[in-house]
């Protein structure tokens, strides 16, 4: 039993110690600082412009995966999402499906590229939003799902979904979510 609460807590510590050393790169370093690696740079450029076009700022999924991994390629979620961008294996095999040229959810290429993917899956379903607040959607929706998206956004009783009207409606991981991504691109 000594053994089982030792390990229980170095898991603990070690998610804590994870979660904590992440937030702390957040506030620190925007993503324009040139404090993050430019290793990826290519593949969110790429992707940004498959996905969402040429004149998308790629920059603002750089942040999301800063926001989601620290920009480590082998991260790992106590709930099993993997890679720079943290997708569960489920929602992998769904998009690779639809692209089987996604071949492995380990590769940091691959992985980026189904994260953004996904991200306009989640963008295309905002028809009634400005198009500022449908990125800051999407971004709440990859974190906490889409459903609780429409959810929020009925208890907020908003026919047009505006960001600032849904926000209070949402849970606080996903607030802080879409607010880290936010200061990591300059905004406030």
């Amino acid at each position: 039993m000594r053994l089982l609460t030792i390990l229980f807590s170095a898991f603990l510590v070690s998610i804590l110690s994870y979660d904590m050393a992440v937030s702390r790169t957040f506030d620190d370093h925007p993503v324009h600082s040139g404090k993050w690696t430019d290793q990826y740079d290519r593949y969110f450029k790429k992707y940004s412009k498959r996905y969402f076009g040429p004149l998308f700022d790629w920059h603002w999924f750089k942040a999301q995966a800063i926001a989601e991994s620290a920009l480590s390629h082998d991260a790992e979620s106590h709930v099993g999402a993997r890679g720079l961008m943290q997708i569960m294996p489920a929602t992998f095999d769904e998009i690779s499906k639809k692209n089987p040229h996604f071949s492995k959810l380990e590769s940091p290429k691959w992985n980026i590229a189904a994260g953004i993917y996904y991200n306009r899956t989640l963008y295309r379903k905002f028809t009634k939003t400005p198009e500022q607040d449908k990125l800051y959607m999407t971004f709440a929706s990859y974190n906490a799902g889409y459903g609780r998206i429409l959810n929020a956004s009925k208890r907020a009783g908003s026919e047009e979904k505006i960001w600032e009207e849904i926000k209070p409606h949402l849970p606080s991981e996903t607030r802080g979510y879409v607010a880290r991504i936010r200061r990591l691109m300059g905004e406030s």
